[in-house]
């Protein structure tokens, strides 16, 4: 996992426990997707926030034209594949899942904490539809983005979708939103904690206080905020989303190499989260990149799919 941003080593596997299924509610389950352009594309940025985790430099790639998911995936659709081919996730399958304490009730603050970043308790029983461990699922909003999925389910999902994880280059394209070499997806003006809110990130001091300013304190619903100039919605901010990747950084500084070392097999994943501030984890821009293990799950992890247009 990332400890927005951090990494945590694989769990053991643990009997599987599971809820019973939520309610179907209201929540969407046909996927709305948008037209994304092929042709000339950038990936990255000459001015990186955090040059060893590879943002730089700003170069040009091509890609072929894609439809992609207007919102990433909500409980609702997620429910639908678990309904339909009964699929245990990697969160069931061990037992555990990655919670930011602050979202926590009081009684389950005191679980073990992940040492380089007190700020998330490994929490037995936290799945997709308990997503703050057991007793919890009338905390499951069928529209919110689903969360707790490691890349081995956000795979096993895009199989059954019909879709896939996108490219690096595919989701920096798309989130661009044809505004070419910007910041973020609706230009360059920087979020605040006062009046500009374009995106669910964190507002307040990390971790002790977020004062949910932009209307959330936690998740998001998939569909909110302005969508970008492409029509797609919360492409930085409310969760991080898998690519089809492995992290890579391609550089020869020994520094570098040094914090990389023994994170052979992590995957890349796009976007930042509700975790996410200009003081603290500045990685909600389109060039921001972090690495998470493939079976690790968190409260704060999601997905979007892509589809390749005949």
């Amino acid at each position: 996992m990332q400890s927005c941003c951090g990494s945590v080593s694989a769990r053991t596997p643990a009997t599987v426990q599971r809820a019973p299924l939520p309610r179907r509610g209201r929540g969407e389950t046909a996927p709305e997707t948008v037209a994304i352009p092929g042709g000339a594309a950038l990936i990255g940025t000459d001015t990186p926030v955090y040059p060893i985790d590879g943002e730089g430099p700003l170069t040009r790639t091509r890609v072929k034209p894609f439809r992609m998911d207007a919102c990433t995936v909500n409980n609702a659709r997620f429910q639908n594949f678990v309904e339909d081919t009964g699929h245990i996730t990697d969160a069931e399958r061990l037992g555990t899942s990655f919670v930011f304490a602050g979202l926590l009730p009081p009684e389950n603050r005191a679980l073990p904490r992940v040492a380089e970043a007190p700020w998330w308790c490994e929490t037995p029983g936290a799945t997709w539809r308990e997503p703050f461990g057991p007793n919890s699922t009338h905390q499951f909003d069928p529209d919110n983005p689903v969360v707790h999925i490691s890349w081995h389910d956000a795979r096993a999902f895009a199989g059954w979708a019909g879709g896939r994880l996108p490219s690096e280059a595919e989701w920096e394209h798309a989130a661009r939103g044809g505004l070419g070499d910007a910041r973020f997806p609706w230009g360059n003006a920087e979020p605040d904690d006062i009046t500009h809110f374009p995106c669910n990130i964190w507002q307040g001091t990390f971790p002790e206080t977020d004062l949910g300013r932009d209307g959330y304190a936690g998740l998001a619903p998939a569909r909110s905020f302005a969508p970008n100039g492409y029509g797609l919605y919360n492409m930085v901010g409310n969760v991080w989303e898998w690519t089809a990747e492995p992290f890579k950084v391609r550089s020869l500084k020994k520094s570098v190499r040094a914090v990389h070392g023994g994170k052979r097999g992590y995957k890349l994943v796009k976007g930042g989260s509700f975790l996410c501030h200009l003081s603290y984890c500045y990685r909600y821009r389109i060039a921001a990149r972090s690495r998470t293990s493939p079976d690790s799950s968190t409260s704060h992890t999601g997905l979007r799919l892509v589809y390749d247009r005949e």
